[in-house]
């Protein structure tokens, strides 16, 4: 018996002539079956697409801005791992599983991956025999720059450096020496800078490392063309140590208000804050002071000289002491000198000299006494050499605010309530004695008690749900959700609207089977019945277990039959129609 199935075209299944995709399409509008198993087939794919892009290990960056050398050294490492690896970026970031990053990082570093693009000292390594000594010195340079490359490149907010070096020339005359100098390129991470202690650094330590290179001649310029370092601190007030010190000066004079003050008032009721003048420059002070002469007694001698000479003859004063007595006898004349031949007038000349008496002073020089006294004393001298040293504290100025004092009243309700005057003043005293409170160098300090306003802190707490674990687990969850919400529109979208559309034949062909089933229950159930009442009465008992069993089915039949005609009347009426062509 043949069997309808509507929407099923028979003319164009059984018509031969027609081109191939009409042939096929026919087929497939013959065979409800076909799209439906087209459509599970594309949905069971998609869905094993998703699964496996779910379970796919979760990349990240390896390494990236690196050089090409580097690059190609570090993927062919890889592939002798049997590492997965992807390229973004451009090819400047080089991406791995997440769970071999760190310790693929660990692995290539101690090869010496990536390099950077800076050689070392290992280039010293590979020197060949019988190199020139120019050859030598620049393969030095060259390793020395790498070094110092990598030195740099140590620094937190640097990517890359790279350093040029002039090396001194050496003569022999004083006057063509060159001293050495030195230039770094420096590469910083996006959003980072260099602070000027950290430059400072970088020029001291470039200068230390290169004989005869001057702090000074170190030039150190960013990415950007922008000067970082600059000689002697030209342009600069204070330099990035003196900030430092300033800060630190002021927070070590905060710290010792607060901890003074913490026992007697509680820690979250005192507030201080302190500015210092540092006076930074260095002074050189020298003196010579002359104090006024001592007595005679109490002077240092430093050199005394004494001479006396004494002259007179051997007759002393004798007498009856007077005026007689002490009249010194009168010298006696000189002798006359010998008159020569020819030079007659000239004796007579020199006696008539000799002859005049002598003046007074002259009277008797064996008789003369000298006396030299010299003394030579310390002059007072003080000299004072005096060196300040820098940093010295010019002024310091304070304020401290003080809270009320928390209290709780007759009815339990807590109040505040202002210090007395005894314990501002005590509070005022403890507090110049921390800070070493000094009116000659114009010192200020401000105590003022006010009451505190409720803010409650907010404590930063790292919750559960913040923490990196988290992150990578709800990840991986939302994959498998994404997979479950494909599936579920594959269905809901393309599956069942397949289902209903297809559903109606084949529903109609096994209600044709029942149907036919219950005529033929009903039949044969007929038939038994006229024959047990006139064959035997002694199967009437299995007659009857019979019946109720096949009426039990028919009923059932029915009963399927009468829902299947209430939820869908469009169904019955093709049932109809079709049994009715049948008997046409």
């Amino acid at each position: 018996m043949s069997k309808a199935i509507p929407g099923t075209a028979n003319g164009s299944a059984d018509n031969p002539s027609g081109s191939a995709p009409e042939r096929l399409l026919a087929q497939l509008r013959s065979n409800p079956l076909v799209p439906l198993l087209i459509a599970g087939a594309a949905a069971i794919a998609v869905i094993a697409a998703l699964l496996l892009w779910a379970q796919a290990p979760d990349y990240r960056v390896l390494y990236s801005n690196f050089s090409e050398a580097d690059g190609g050294r570090i993927i062919a490492e890889l592939d002798k791992r049997a590492v997965p690896y992807r390229l973004s970026d451009g090819g400047t970031a080089l991406l791995v599983p997440a769970e071999q990053m760190h310790s693929l990082r660990l692995q290539l570093a101690e090869q010496g991956l990536p390099q950077a693009g800076n050689v070392g000292f290992e280039l010293m390594d590979k020197q060949a025999f019988g190199v020139s000594q120019f050859a030598e010195h620049l393969n030095f340079q060259r390793g020395l720059e790498g070094e110092l490359a990598r030195s740099i490149e140590s620094l937190g907010p640097v990517a890359k450096a790279r350093v040029h070096l002039a090396m001194a020339k050496q003569s022999i005359f004083v006057r063509d020496r060159q001293p050495a100098s030195a230039s770094v390129v420096l590469t910083l991470h996006p959003g980072r800078s260099l602070g000027e202690g950290q430059v400072d650094a970088i020029v001291h330590m470039v200068g230390s490392s290169v004989p005869e290179l001057a702090a000074e001649a170190v030039t150190v310029v960013d990415q950007s063309g922008r000067l970082l370092s600059m000689p002697g601190n030209s342009g600069r007030d204070l330099d990035g140590t003196q900030l430092s010190y300033v800060d630190e000066v002021e927070s070590s004079y905060q710290r010792r208000i607060e901890r003074i003050l913490s026992p007697i008032l509680g820690a979250q009721n005192v507030r201080a804050q302190v500015a210092a003048e540092i006076d930074f420059a260095t002074r050189e002070q020298t003196a010579e002071r002359y104090a006024p002469n001592q007595t005679a007694g109490d002077a240092a001698i430093r050199s005394q000289q004494l001479s006396e000479n004494y002259t007179g003859g051997d007759e002393l004063a004798r007498g009856v002491p007077g005026a007689l007595s002490n009249t010194p006898p009168a010298p006696p004349a000189p002798p006359a000198p010998a008159a020569r031949p020819g030079k007659a007038a000239d004796a007579k000349g020199a006696a008539a000299q000799t002859a005049e008496p002598a003046p007074a002073a002259e009277a008797d020089p064996r008789n003369s006494l000298r006396r030299d006294n010299v003394v030579n004393y310390e002059v007072d001298r003080s000299v004072e050499h005096v060196q300040q040293r820098r940093g010295t504290i010019k002024r310091l100025t304070a304020a401290v605010v003080v809270n009320f004092r928390g209290g709780v009243d007759a009815d339990g309700k807590p109040t505040r309530e202002a210090l007395s005057a005894e314990e501002l003043t005590q509070i005022n005293r403890l507090v110049r004695q921390a800070i070493g409170f000094s009116a000659e160098r114009g010192d200020a300090l401000e105590v003022v008690n006010s009451p505190f306003t409720e803010a409650q802190e907010v404590v930063l707490e790292s919750v559960w749900w913040q923490t990196p674990e988290f992150f990578v687990m709800a990840t991986s969850i939302a994959r498998y959700l994404l997979v479950a919400l494909a599936a579920l529109l594959l269905w809901l979208l393309l599956l069942r609207p397949l289902l209903r559309r297809h559903a109606p034949a084949v529903v109609a062909a096994a209600a044709t089977e029942a149907v036919e089933g219950a005529g033929a229950t009903a039949t044969t159930s007929e038939a038994p019945t006229a024959a047990s009442e006139e064959a035997s009465i002694a199967a009437t008992g299995e007659l009857q277990r019979r019946l109720r069993r096949r009426s039990a089915v028919y009923e059932h039949n029915l009963a399927h039959l009468r829902e299947m005609a209430q939820e869908d009347p469009r169904l019955i009426a093709m049932i109809v129609s079709g049994w009715m062509k049948k008997n046409d």
